[in-house]
């Protein structure tokens, strides 16, 4: 089941981001999320703007993920080129503990309910998150760039 994530879902996102860091930093993704990125106060405006979601199973919170619609403000250049200029929803900070499989796919899945065209980025060396975009359909379409100039691979897809 995905619901919107409240304030009282908090802690236990900050442990699955924690999980995801460290998977990331094994998997020879060393840059990606540093420091204590995303966190609390960033959770707390997610969830204070209605676009923080967790994915669960009775009771046990197993991911979470932000789905943002409207124009992203990193997604004004790219490096390459959109298939689309219509109206989309943008998947951010998708993590998972580890105890399922296949999390990046039940994001898309409700977030295709919202939205017919969808955008992701991704960090070059985050090999196991641009397998799993792959794997659902989306393309990669060129490289954006983050508010502090980092590049991140873009990919889009339309329903």
């Amino acid at each position: 089941m995905i619901r919107k994530a409240k304030l009282t879902d908090i802690r236990r996102l900050l442990r699955i981001y924690e999980g995801a860091r460290a998977f990331m930093r094994r998997n020879g993704n060393m840059t990606q999320w540093n420091g204590s990125y995303p966190d609390e106060q960033t959770l707390t405006a997610d969830v204070a703007n209605g676009t923080l979601y967790v994915a669960e199973d009775s009771g046990h919170i197993y991911g979470c993920f932000a789905l943002i619609g409207g124009e992203d403000p990193t997604y004004g250049y790219i490096d390459g080129n959109w298939l689309s200029d219509a109206p989309y929803g943008t998947l951010h900070r998708v993590a998972s503990d580890g105890t399922k499989r296949r999390v990046f796919a039940e994001c898309v899945k409700f977030a295709e309910k919202k939205y017919d065209h969808l955008r992701v980025d991704t960090h070059e060396d985050n090999k196991p998150m641009q397998q799993a975009i792959l794997r659902e359909g989306f393309s990669f379409v060129g490289i954006i760039y983050l508010a502090d100039g980092a590049p991140r691979r873009a990919y889009e897809r339309i329903k």
